[in-house]
């Protein structure tokens, strides 16, 4: 059985967009990736580590927790030995509290991969591979959740290549999610389940290969 971390933030925990609910583990993408992973023969395990509102390495003022680079190096001994680690943040580091922009972002990233090769593991365990995985783009911001991302759709212009650039630096894996979904019509920052869906299936053939 190989074991995959997901690290994420909401786009992965699965909001359903307009509500506090939660789509199920065979709707949003990690379980469709699971699920397409398994069919395909391969035995693995998808741990999902997916916390509403996580950043890259900044804290939210308002929520406790929320600095994804806190407790990092702990996860990746916790749930060892890991064949893969999948990052995917960003989007929250552009909430209206902060005044970031795509290069700040990308910064947390590298931070958080770092982190990752720093990770106390047992001798004799792997070093995960890495897979960035860079948000698709946030638009306006609706709803309840528009005065929490006001100005987001402008500050993160420029975060997937920035992304791409710091995965490339490190040696990482790199996929752009919005190549194949964009953002969700009833927020502008989450996925609806069509797009959970489109995103699971679309990565499975680069896993596949990165666990092989």
């Amino acid at each position: 059985m190989k074991q995959i971390l997901l690290y994420a933030d909401s786009l992965s925990w699965g909001i359903i967009p307009g509500t506090r609910d939660r789509f199920s583990f065979n709707q949003r993408w990690p379980g469709v990736l699971e699920l397409e992973l398994l069919h395909r023969g391969n035995q693995v395990r998808i741990i999902e580590d997916c916390l509403n509102g996580r950043r890259t390495v900044f804290e939210d003022p308002f929520k406790a927790g929320r600095n994804g680079l806190v407790g990092l190096e702990q996860r990746i001994e916790i749930n060892s030995p890991l064949s893969l680690v999948m990052l995917f943040l960003g989007t929250n580091d552009f909430q209206s509290m902060h005044n970031h922009n795509a290069w700040h972002a990308a910064q947390g990233i590298n931070s958080l991969i770092i982190a990752i090769r720093k990770a106390p593991i047992e001798p004799g365990m792997p070093n995960p591979k890495i897979l960035v995985i860079a948000p698709p783009a946030i638009q306006v911001p609706k709803g309840e959740i528009a005065a929490k991302f006001e100005g987001a759709e402008k500050k993160a212009v420029g975060l997937a290549a920035a992304i791409k650039h710091v995965a490339s630096e490190n040696d990482c894996a790199f996929f752009d999610a919005g190549m194949v979904t964009s953002t969700s019509r009833v927020d502008g920052v989450h996925l609806d389940l069509e797009q959970h869906m489109n995103l699971g299936n679309a990565l499975a053939d680069g896993v596949e290969k990165l666990i092989a």
